[in-house]
């Protein structure tokens, strides 16, 4: 009896494990599945990921942008002050020289006035202080750099030619910089930094900007006006305005197109700064004249472009006289037609 006891309780003990062991296989088979999905779809889900950030690299716009740094056209015309007396006298009179009053005319006086224009071409040989290119304590001698260090401290204001010639608009110092240098450019270069040898030809981006060049500012326009005072009897040029003008050149064809006036500044603003400024005179050098001297004895050459003499559509010369040397002649007309009327007032 008993042993057919023992017989049993051995037969259901195996029948348990076996059936242990079936439910353990039957668990495992049945879980893995289910990591393997669920490693499938993280890899899916990483692999789309990787896709669209491979796609967001490729859709990205890869030029370089290019910003025009703040590169002052000036900075390359500092000069260096001298720290002893650069002369054999001490030079403080024209630190301290200020220009005369113009001599009031009164409305009622001016019993003739004529507006005109002309052109200065500051390669005539008698136009070459305006070219006179040393440094001075007070900074480099060429004119056009004078009125352009003038308008970045403030002293006088630019006003905008392309408006009009009658100073209504004011001209910003950064657009004269643009419209004297020009935008910003970007050029690849090898980047010796990464390369410095070349051989792995390695290549970066630089934004460039061009540099200023004052030599090739050749011509200034003058705005004047011819009055003549019957109360002293004089006929008297009264300096507006001065324009330093930018010759117009076809990049391809490297042919001049024109002129076009920078900026325009009101002269007598001007007239104390350019006081303090002398003027290049080779054949004595104790004795220079100021710019403000210069321009008033008008020890300058120039010719006529626009007058308001028998000028009734308010046009230049050039508007109706193609010829060069017509409009020379006309010039020198206007010229002579005031010069003949303050003749015409005298008796002899």
């Amino acid at each position: 009896m008993k042993f057919h006891l023992a017989k049993y309780v051995l037969l259901a003990a195996a029948f348990g494990l076996v059936v242990t062991t079936a439910d353990a296989q039957t668990r495992k088979k049945t879980t893995r599945p289910k990591g393997t999905t669920a490693k499938k779809a993280t890899t899916k889900k990483t692999n789309t990921k990787v896709s669209n950030a491979n796609l967001n690299a490729v859709a990205k716009d890869t030029t370089p942008t290019v910003a025009a740094p703040p590169k002052d056209p000036l900075d390359a015309f500092k000069p260096l002050k001298s720290l002893r007396n650069d002369a054999a006298i001490e030079r403080n009179l024209v630190k301290e020289r200020t220009p005369l009053a113009y001599e009031h005319i009164r409305e009622d006086d001016a019993w003739y006035r004529q507006r005109v224009w002309r052109e200065i071409d500051i390669r005539e040989k008698m136009n070459l202080p305006f070219r006179y290119s040393a440094d001075e304590d007070n900074g480099n001698q060429r004119f056009i750099l004078i009125l352009l260090n003038a308008i970045k401290s403030g002293e006088v204001s630019a006003f905008d030619a392309t408006v009009d010639d009658r100073f209504t608009t004011p001209l910003e110092m950064s657009k004269i910089t643009a419209a004297i240098v020009g935008k910003a450019d970007s050029v690849e270069i090898p980047d010796l930094d990464k390369d410095p040898t070349g051989a792995k030809g390695i290549m970066t981006w630089k934004v460039v900007t061009k540099d200023f060049n004052p030599d090739k500012v050749e011509k200034f326009r003058i705005k004047e006006e011819w009055v003549f005072d019957k109360e002293s009897s004089r006929m008297y040029a009264r300096i507006i305005g001065i324009a330093p003008l930018q010759t117009i050149v076809d990049a391809s064809t490297d042919q001049v197109l024109g002129e076009t006036p920078l900026f325009w500044v009101y002269y007598p603003d001007l007239r104390p700064i350019l006081a303090k400024y002398e003027a290049y005179n080779g054949k004595n050098f104790g004795a220079r004249m100021s710019w403000e001297e210069l321009f008033e004895s008008r020890f300058f050459s120039s010719y006529i472009t626009k007058s308001t003499i028998e000028n009734p559509y308010n046009m230049t010369i050039s508007g109706y006289i193609k010829d060069p040397i017509l409009r020379l002649l006309e010039g020198d007309n206007m010229k002579t037609k005031i010069f003949n009327f303050e003749q015409d007032l005298w008796s002899y």
